[in-house]
């Protein structure tokens, strides 16, 4: 069992060394980069419009509570 489990870990890291010299590594970490940036942009926009939406219900309550 001991014997597998080496086995199979040194596979693994071999593996790990080829896909790490190879041009493709990089091409998964542009993607990382691209999905960080894409998530960071819709927390920002999130944010922007939640705070345009209380402000909006905000004022549209305000106003029904006037007419009361």
């Amino acid at each position: 069992m001991f014997l597998r489990m080496y086995a199979g870990v040194q596979t693994w890291w071999s593996d790990l060394r080829t896909r790490v010299r190879e041009q493709e590594g990089a091409t998964a970490v542009e993607y990382a980069l691209m999905v960080a940036l894409i998530a960071a942009v819709i927390i920002v926009a999130v944010a922007f419009l939640g705070h345009a939406a209380s402000n909006t219900f905000s004022t549209v309550g305000s106003a029904v509570n006037g007419a009361s």
